[in-house]
């Protein structure tokens, strides 16, 4: 293993250790306290895990359904075909999940993340998908270019953990904050019902039942202490649905049609094709993405409490290459990291990655019991919008607290925050903007207020952090010393390296 140095959670570099061992460390009521050091590798008891990975699963399932729908539309799928797509990316997601969660040698990060289909690969996959013929007959070329992007990913993680250095709590928390405000336009369509094409969305109706649920929330957190409120937003769901059911606005119809058993067998399509601009297509998007998670692995990395380093992004970007393969290959699509369950995660402080291995397993259950999928689709989106307008508010609020590590009396950290966040909510703002946009990488980047943020606060820290004029050569050539001390570090430069006037007497 190289010996490497790496940045501490001071951002302070150190030799890096062996890589540890991860043993599950059991405990006897499953309780997960915020105290507790060895909480993320801690394993509750069994119904803890059930009840706990539930609740991720119900967090997740709307934005993991949704993607395949997509482009299952996009393509011109046949109906009887897009449950088949969805079963097979609730499966795949579980398989992801599990990956990151507990991990295989030199795969996985090994913490509390949920990983889901993501949805900025949409544009381009129906884009390959009608260049090859539309419908069946693009999707061999389509999961030809999904396996070889996964592939790519898998090779070049890597490089990837080079990048780690550039993002110090400056960046990492401004991509967090973007991601929650960003996300906060889902909560919202959520709350009128889902389709704002709807002569109902936004009626008392809609308001009423995400109300319910949010007042069981708030008040669970009020009110209890201990299991009740970590499960708060599990309850709020219930609750929110049985009163949805009451008043006839939960639609059942869908689990009496649905099948018991619904595997499909892996490359139910055909064999995979691999045009060449078709993988190049994804490949690009691919490393969109990679980019957008390695913000949030550090966003969960901060909320647990454990330092995310240069081998475990590389770790982490390997299982999402490695997911994606796999996704492939069982006729799903590429996957990320899935922002809803950070701040699940943030709101409720139970930081077992093992519960979210569970919920790894409840998807996977999902996906091959149609009937049980059908139960869980039918809550209303105005109950589960009830629940997100609390967990995407969450993730803000996770990153003003990880900016609050960042000097923001300096006025280039400042304006590198403000330029970030107003461009990230540009998309949300006016989608639009997306399709003036030529070609499909730059339509996928500017669809997406995450990525878009996200490489804007990156490129800002480069260009007043780590940019040096040529006036200013012999100090970029210098090591940059952890950038949370950035400003310390320039001070000491300033003191220790003589001016031009100096070297030149």
């Amino acid at each position: 293993m190289s010996r490497k140095a790496v940045q501490g959670s001071t951002g302070r570099a150190r030799e890096p250790g062996p890589d540890p061992v991860q043993v599950p460390v059991p405990v006897d009521a499953g309780a997960v306290g915020p105290a507790d050091p060895d909480q993320v590798d801690a394993v509750p008891a069994f119904w803890r895990l059930a009840v706990y990975g539930l609740q991720h699963v119900l967090a997740f399932y709307a934005g993991a359904v949704v993607m395949p729908l997509l482009v299952a539309q996009g393509i011109g799928m046949p109906a009887d075909d897009i449950g088949m797509l969805v079963n097979a990316s609730l499966l795949t997601c579980g398989l992801a999940t599990l990956l990151q969660s507990v991990g295989l040698p030199g795969i996985g990060i090994r913490l509390p993340v949920v990983q889901g289909t993501s949805t900025t690969a949409v544009p381009s996959l129906v884009s390959v998908g009608l260049a090859a013929g539309g419908a069946k007959a693009g999707l061999p070329t389509v999961f030809g270019a999904v396996i070889a992007a996964g592939l790519a990913l898998f090779v070049i993680a890597p490089f990837f953990s080079r990048l780690v250095r550039f993002f110090p709590p400056l960046v990492t928390g401004t991509i967090v904050t973007i991601v929650g405000i960003t996300l906060l336009a889902v909560a919202a369509r959520q709350v009128g019902g889902g389709d704002p094409s709807q002569r109902t969305f936004g009626s008392p109706v809609h308001l009423g039942l995400a109300g319910v649920t949010l007042l069981v929330i708030l008040l669970l957190h009020k009110f209890s202490r201990g299991f009740l409120a970590t499960v708060a937003v599990l309850l709020g769901l219930v609750a929110g649905t049985v009163v949805a059911a009451l008043a006839g606005e939960t639609d059942f119809s869908g689990i009496g049609g649905s099948a018991w058993l619904g595997v499909t067998a892996p490359l139910h399509y055909g064999a995979p094709r691999f045009e060449i601009t078709a993988v190049l297509s994804i490949v690009l998007v691919m490393i969109i993405i990679a980019v957008e998670s390695i913000g949030q692995f550090f966003a969960v990395g901060r909320i647990v409490g454990r330092e995310v380093d240069g081998r475990q992004v590389t770790r982490a970007l390997r299982a999402d290459g490695l997911a994606t393969v796999i996704a492939g290959l069982l006729n799903s699509f590429p996957s990320t990291v899935y922002s809803q369950n950070i701040g699940l995660i943030g709101l409720t402080r139970v930081k077992s990655r093992w519960i979210v291995a569970a919920s790894g397993v409840i998807m996977m259950v999902l996906g091959m019991v149609p009937k049980v999928g059908a139960v869980v689709a039918a809550m209303p989106a105005s109950v589960l919008g009830g629940a997100t307008i609390v967990l995407f508010s969450t993730i803000a609020v996770v990153g003003v607290q990880i900016l609050v590590q960042a000097d923001l009396g300096d006025q280039r950290n400042t304006i590198l925050v403000a330029a970030s966040v107003g461009v990230g909510f540009l998309p949300t703002a006016f989608p639009q903007f997306a399709d003036q946009m030529p070609g499909r990488q730059l339509h996928a980047l500017f669809e997406s207020g995450i990525i878009l943020g996200t490489l804007t606060a990156v490129l800002l820290n480069l260009f007043f952090h780590h940019l040096r004029l040529p006036g200013h050569r012999k100090r970029a050539a210098r090591s940059i010393d952890p950038p949370e001390d950035y400003m310390q570090h320039e001070e000491q430069l300033e003191s220790t390296i003589p001016s031009t006037s100096d070297e030149a007497s």
